[in-house]
């Protein structure tokens, strides 16, 4: 929590951009890059969408992208691990987890 809690201090009362992407959409191999390339455009946090069956509550586009994220093979545990592939060049961007009760 106190990477958040750090950055929204940064802010210093600016709102804070947080892009939403789905790990392992449109392709697993993309999403550490796509994390980088949110910050080198000035993402303020990453949500990053763990990928889940049945994400009805969040539109076609977040199902359409968890389902194609699953079809890659790709769960919980590839997205932790795609966290900690970001975390070897970047220690301090806030990353937070999207997801469902169910599957954790």
């Amino acid at each position: 929590m106190s990477l958040i809690k750090n950055r929204l201090a940064e802010l210093n009362g600016r709102k804070a951009l947080v892009p939403f992407i789905t790990a392992g959409h449109p392709k697993p191999e993309f999403t550490v890059p796509l994390m980088h390339e949110l910050v080198a455009q000035g993402a303020d946090i990453i949500e990053l969408g763990m990928p889940f069956s049945d994400p009805m509550a969040d539109g076609p586009v977040i199902q359409q992208s968890s389902e194609q994220a699953i079809a890659n093979g790709v769960g919980i545990e590839q997205t932790i691990d795609m966290v900690k592939a970001f975390r070897a060049d970047n220690q301090h961007t806030p990353v937070v987890l999207m997801g469902y009760l169910n599957p954790v």
